[in-house]
This record gives structure tokens, sequence and C-alpha cells, in this order.
């Protein structure tokens, strides 16, 4: 059973490790993107001598674009086939009377059913057209071929599209739950610290002679050969698995008190602190901008049915002006969107750690260090896969303009009547309405806005995300400081777990 536990726990940790890389490198690409179309133009909005063609600029946009189909290929190979076979697999290897083909079978049969729903958000996005077939009196063969035309000439991008923003979709109901979450806890626990352990071990030992005290006392009422009552037998139980715990947290809590990092986290208490306000402070920054881009796309946008969609910066966004004013300088906004992207991810581990891995109301999995089941890391691996996909929409709607265009600018010439005919050429930030010659959009904004409803669920999306973070803001105030043994010991532990975690 160790062998086949240590097996599978390598299995899960490589396959997270690869499923999280592969989503990581496909949000790095991102800035890669915007750098391109940026570096396309000269800081005063005209085309480069090598850029001037549009054949040229094409090749550059389809490598990108390729690079894009490359790897949310993986990313739907890993989501839809890859990690439900290896965690199917080893649900069903939880089960001792099974032999290995019929594990494999049983993992291929539910990861069948995975594939089949890819294979339907594909054709989805396919062939439900864009726009109307140019003529309403053709006949359905003409309108079927319309649709091969359309998905020919589009490259198959709507059909990944949809693909994509129906995991994006997913992935921001992480975000609201987690990530949100993860951003109030994770500082706040940091600048608050844990409770002594020593006061902890002294509390937990009142606890027991308190506990046993009561067990004696219930016991001694049979002493004269008297049966308990149902009411006290069933307090009996309590008190005894009550003690069971107590017992157990005392044994963790010896051993935090001889472990060194619990002595360095002592020494290092400073530092966390200095850590937690910087954390809340970017989380307030993160928050902040994206309340202004809510606002902006609110008081200043299309509509719901054009996704919200503003034309051109009517609200100063601190994020965005900062994202700009870097661009042109490629490794430092790229640093930028690594630090933000690492920061959601170590955000969202917060939170999960904090809450658990849920269904709706039911809990399905602990996150517990060295005691993490291998379908709960693959759980894991999942989710976060998921927030890195949505954090390049989150980024978008941080810092809207920069996403789109980067830093490119583009001339308008005017006639200025005067004592003589005066044409003067005036520049301008690229915005939604510039003229497309001018102006490139990058590949991911084409691929997180294929679709204008999806773009209406993001923008409710972000009031949620904005709503649960003050929420948390407000949980994780009122909440006092945790133990230094947090979430390690719970009622529902087996002792099996216990003994492996102590050996």
């Amino acid at each position: 059973q160790g062998i086949i536990r240590q097996e599978s726990e390598v299995v899960s940790t490589i396959t997270a490790i690869c499923a999280l890389a592969i989503a990581l490198i496909t949000s790095a690409l991102l800035p890669v993107d915007i750098f391109l179309v940026s570096f396309m133009k000269y800081p005063n909005g005209t085309y480069k001598e090598w850029a001037a063609n549009n054949e040229t600029r094409g090749q550059i946009e389809d490598t990108v674009l390729y690079g894009y189909y490359t790897l949310y290929s993986i990313i739907l190979f890993c989501v839809f086939l890859w990690i439900p076979f290896v965690y199917f697999y080893y649900e069903e290897r939880d089960d001792d009377n099974v032999n290995k083909c019929s594990q494999v079978k049983n993992a291929l049969k539910y990861t069948i059913g995975f594939a089949i729903v890819c294979v339907v958000l594909l054709l989805i996005g396919a062939f439900v057209p864009l726009e109307p077939p140019p003529s309403q009196n053709s006949t359905q063969w003409e309108k079927v071929q319309y649709l091969f035309e359309e998905l020919g000439s589009s490259h198959g991008l709507p059909a990944l599209s949809f693909s994509i923003s129906s995991l994006t979709l997913i992935g921001m109901l992480a975000v609201i739950t987690y990530t949100a979450y993860g951003m109030s806890v994770l500082p706040l626990n940091l600048i608050k610290g844990t409770r002594s352990v020593v006061y902890e071990r002294l509390e937990n030992t009142e606890d027991i002679d308190d506990v046993e005290h009561q067990i004696e006392k219930l016991k001694s009422k049979c002493n004269d050969g008297r049966p308990l009552s149902s009411r006290d037998r069933h307090n009996l139980q309590e008190l005894e698995s009550k003690l069971q715990v107590l017992q157990r947290r005392g044994r963790h809590l010896e051993i935090a008190e001889r472990n060194c990092c619990t002595k360095v986290g002592s020494a290092l208490r400073p530092i966390k602190i200095l850590l937690g306000i910087f954390f809340i402070l970017v989380a307030l920054l993160f928050t902040v901008a994206l309340f202004i881009s809510n606002l902006d796309k609110a008081l200043h946008s299309a509509g719901i049915s054009s996704g919200f969609i503003v034309f051109g910066t009517n609200l100063t966004n601190p994020l965005n002006e900062l994202l700009l004013a870097l661009q042109p300088v490629f490794p430092l906004d790229y640093i930028l969107i690594t630090v933000i992207t690492m920061y959601f991810v170590v955000t969202s581990m917060a939170g999960i750690r904090n809450m658990g891995i849920w269904f709706f109301w039911i809990r399905l999995y602990k996150i517990r260090p060295k005691r993490t089941r291998p379908q709960a890391l693959l759980f894991l691996c999942m989710i976060l896969l998921l927030i890195v996909l949505h954090t390049s929409y989150m980024i978008y709607s941080l810092a809207p303009q920069y996403v789109m265009y980067g830093s490119q600018k583009y001339l308008v010439n005017k006639t200025c009547i005067g004592n003589s005919w005066n044409f003067v050429s005036l520049m301008f930030l690229c915005f939604s309405l510039s003229p497309p010659d001018q102006c490139i959009v990058t590949r991911s904004y084409l691929f997180l806005h294929k679709f204008w409803f999806f773009s209406t669920i993001y923008y409710f999306g972000n009031w949620a995300f904005i709503g649960a973070f003050l929420i948390g803001l407000a949980v994780s105030c009122c909440r006092g400081k945790k133990s230094v043994i947090e979430g390690e010991v719970e009622a529902d532990d087996s002792d099996l777990s216990d003994d492996e975690y102590v050996h």
C-alpha cells in the first residue's frame, strides 16, 4: 500500500507541475504579444520599415496566433483528457479488488465523458455563426456550406476561443471563490501571526484534563451495575471522540514546538509583517483598478449586447497607466505581468489552503502539508490551471488599453484654414474606434472577446469578485490569530492519517 501511495503521489505531482507550467507559459505569451504589436511602430505613430508591409505584419501575427493555438490545445488536452484520466485511474486504484486492466478501462470510460464535452464545446464554437448568412433566402445546403467556409476562413479560431472561454468562465468562479478570499486572508494572517505554541499546549492539556474528568464522571454512573441511558452513552461517545482529537492535537503541538521552522518563523516575524502590508496594498490596488475599469464600462460602454466594450479610456486607471509607462522597456512590463500572475497563484493557493476544495456545500478534500491525497492534488492543479487561464482576462480588466494595443499610437491628418492651407498631424493612443490599418489588435484580445456574451458575464463576475474580496476582508479582520497547527488536526481525521504524518 505504501509503494502504491508513493507512486500515485509522484504521478499526481508530475501531472500537476506539467499542467500548471503549460498554463503559466500561456499567460507569459500575453506580454510577448503586446510587445510585438507595439514594437512594429515608432513612438511617433508611424510603422517601422520592416513592418510597413501588411504581409510582414500578418506573418508575425500568425506566428503569435499559432503559439496560442498550440498552448491552448495542450490546455484542452490537460483539462479534458490527461488530468481526468490520472484522477479516475487512482480513484479506482483505491479499491484493492480491482486489477490494473480494469482501472485503465474504468478511467478511460469516465475520461470519454470529458472528451465528449470538449468536442461539443468545439463544435458549438465552430458552427455558431458570429454573423448572419449574406442571403436570408439561401437553401439549407448553402447555409451549411457557409458555416464550413466561415470555419475555414477563421482557421478554427472561434471553436478554440469558445472552448477556452468556457474554461475561463469556470476559472472566474474559482477566482471569485478562492482568489478573492486568499487576497484578504493571506496578508492578514501574515500581519497577525499565529498563537503561541507554548500557550496552545497548556490550553490543550487543560482541555484534555477537563474531558477526562467528564468521562470518568459518566462512567461512575454505571459502577453499581446499572447500564447508562442512551443519552449518557451518546455523550460518552462524543467525549471519547473529542479526547482523541485533543490527544492528536497535543502530539502535533509537541512536534511543532520542537520544529526548527516554528522558531525561524518567530525570528522572521518583522519580515512577515512587512510582506503582509505589501500584499494588502497590492490587493487594494488591484481592487481599485478593477472597480475603476468596471465603472468606466458601466458609464461609457456600448452596452450589454456588445460585451460592455469601451471606446477609449475615460477614467484614469492606475495599473493601466503603469503598464503603458513600463511597456516601451520590454522586460519591465513582462516582469510586472509575471508578478501579477504569480500573485494570483499564491493568493489562490492561500484561499484553497484555508477553505479546502468544495463542491457547493460539500467539502471534497482538504489541502494540508504532507497529507494531501493525490486526487486532491489533481483537483488543486485543475483549479489553479483554470485560475491562471482567467488571469489573462483579469489583466485585461485591470489594464484594458494595454492588453488591446500596448503603447501603439496613430496619426490623424488635420487641415487648418488660416492665412494659408496647413496640414497638421495629430497623434493619438490607439483605442477601439481607431483605424484598423493603423492599430493592430493583440491576438490575445481576439481570443478573449470573440463572443460578446462571455465578456458580459466576465463584467458581472468582476463585480462579484470585488464583493467577495470585501466580504473576505471583513471576515479575516474579525477572526483572531490562527493556530500554529491550523488545519492539521480535525475531528474527521483518522488515527492512520495521523500516524502517517508523525512518521
